[in-house]
């Protein structure tokens, strides 16, 4: 079995990400906290090293590169994911991890603060009831909902020209049919993550007529 630094190198690799060693350092620091946190909080059901580098690092790097804008929102955040990732990939970034769950926001706030992320905070408050002054040009879901419900809750916290992007797990062709007309399907993405069966990033934009 390949040590979590080894397996997260390759993985950064094979997802074509040039992280440095410091960046890979803290990902590895974050996943610590993470198991170290698990056992008295419950934060993620993976208990297996491999497959938290795997199912929880290299899964939020492989969007990375699909992000668009300055401003990011990573709604119903849980633990972290993919919003702590992304904030040590790229530090240019304005990350924000919205969540109403106290407990796990508890741990982002740790992590956060260990990891010295000076561009991520948190928000915690249901994503309907937040209106922030200003919107975010990316706003992603990992976990959160389906895409029907994720535009309709989310929606309104979009930058003019942002775009909401949806992780999934196999292509979600009945959540792309079921969208209202306020917003449509833009591509969907088929994510090679190294150890991960099926991931899609499904990118979703205001129609013109909600744009108006």
């Amino acid at each position: 079995m390949k040590l979590p630094a080894e397996a997260l190198a390759e993985g950064c690799a094979a997802l074509g990400l040039d992280l440095s060693p410091v960046q890979q350092a803290r990902l590895l620091q974050y996943l610590a906290l993470l198991q170290k946190w698990n056992r008295v909080y419950n934060l993620t059901a993976i208990r297996d090293e491999s497959k938290l580098v795997s199912h929880h690092l290299l899964d939020s790097l492989a969007v990375v590169p699909h992000l668009r804008g300055r401003r990011v929102l990573d709604v119903g955040t849980g633990a972290g994911l993919p919003g702590i990732a992304i904030a040590v990939a790229r530090p240019d970034l304005e990350v924000v991890m919205l969540d109403s769950n106290h407990k796990k926001l508890a741990f982002v706030t740790q992590a956060i603060g260990e990891l010295g992320l000076a561009n991520a905070t948190v928000e915690r408050t249901r994503v309907e009831q937040w209106h922030p002054a200003a919107g975010f040009d990316t706003v992603i879901s990992r976990a959160f909902a389906e895409l029907p419900d994720f535009a309709r809750l989310a929606g309104h916290l979009l930058a003019p020209g942002g775009r909401l992007l949806a992780m999934k797990g196999l292509h979600p062709h009945e959540e792309i049919a079921a969208l209202s007309e306020g917003f449509t399907c833009e591509q969907v993405l088929t994510l090679d993550v190294p150890g991960v069966e099926a991931r899609h990033l499904v990118v979703l934009a205001p129609s013109i007529a909600a744009e108006a």
